[in-house]
């Protein structure tokens, strides 16, 4: 028995089996790559502990589904997430990575890039270009099945993403790797003064806040993004060629959203019985317009500081 183990260690620590398994990995779904989707949870997650967010909620929880659904995809699932800060892009990022990967965001196959980090210089935006494209590729080829987060697009320096468009096509099987299967997450605020404008309007016309849909905002959010220069997509190749999936629309969030935000956190500290603090936090946040106090400027972002100072 002990002979036997031994050989088994030694199968299992070669370098060439270790070559084996990524190989193999790269046209399996399920896989050592740690991809262990669990749609059910997502959706569990997203409709639980995302507040005011309907049209986000439905977005991913559909396309990711559609997509996972299908086994030969023709193309990556592109989503480019639009909204004021705290309105909760970052928090369904994160339950994306958590449900799709046994690691959840730990996970060496998701990839998060941030632009004042690894690209803080626009001057060097054709050494950036290649850089990215060595990244994007290498890791592909180490797995089919790789996230990636682009955050605060708006700071992304404007070019450099359109060096994936070689990626997020539909026909693009390079070395043994189905570059089709990854999935790609933009997120940034531009965007937002358009998904604002429909949701106060709204609201002045006495309107259902649920009755907003996706249709009525991808246009503008797909110009917004295209024709503002502060914008990572600015006269993007991305956008000409059509590669994202959907443009997520993130609403601005209300004082009823944002006491939501108080409670849950509350409820992670263990005190969930502190409806005087949720009421004080939701009293103290800063809303926009100023005459109509509708919607929080800071979303839920300021939510954990504020909660420390009532406590």
């Amino acid at each position: 028995m002990l002979v036997i183990l031994s050989v088994l260690f030694l199968y299992l620590s070669n370098p060439v089996c270790g070559v084996i398994q990524r190989l193999v990995c790269t046209f399996k779904d399920s896989c050592d790559c740690d991809f262990k989707p669990n749609i059910r949870d997502l959706e569990w997650d997203l409709y639980k502990n995302v507040y005011g967010q309907h049209l986000a909620q439905d977005i991913v929880s559909e396309e990711v589904a559609r997509f996972l659904q299908n086994n030969n995809p023709e193309r990556p699932l592109v989503l480019s997430f639009h909204g004021s800060s705290g309105t909760g892009k970052t928090l369904v990022s994160s339950m994306l990575g958590n449900h799709l990967y046994g690691s959840a965001m730990s996970s060496p196959y998701v990839h998060q890039f941030v632009p004042t980090l690894h690209f803080p210089y626009p001057d060097r935006v054709k050494e950036y270009r290649e850089e990215l494209k060595g990244w994007v590729q290498g890791n592909l080829t180490e797995c089919a099945r790789s996230v990636f987060f682009f955050d605060e697009m708006e700071k992304m320096p404007p070019g450099l993403i359109d060096v994936l468009q070689p990626f997020l096509g539909p026909s693009h099987v390079v070395f043994g790797t189905n570059y089709r299967k990854a999935i790609y997450v933009f997120i940034g605020t531009t965007g937002e003064e358009v998904i604002n404008k429909m949701a106060l309007e709204n609201r002045q016309s006495g309107g259902d806040r649920d009755e907003i849909k996706w249709a009525d905002l991808q246009e503008a959010i797909a110009e917004a993004a295209y024709n503002s220069n502060s914008s990572g997509f600015f006269r993007s190749s991305v956008i000409q060629h059509n590669y994202i999936t959907r443009f997520v629309p993130f609403l601005p969030l209300s004082r009823r959203h944002v006491e939501r935000c108080v409670h849950s956190q509350l409820c992670q500290r263990g005190s969930c019985g502190r409806s005087d603090v949720v009421e004080a936090v939701g009293a103290d946040m800063i809303y926009t317009p100023v005459k109509g106090h509708y919607f929080s400027s800071t979303g839920c972002k300021a939510v954990p500081a504020k909660i420390n100072l009532f406590l």
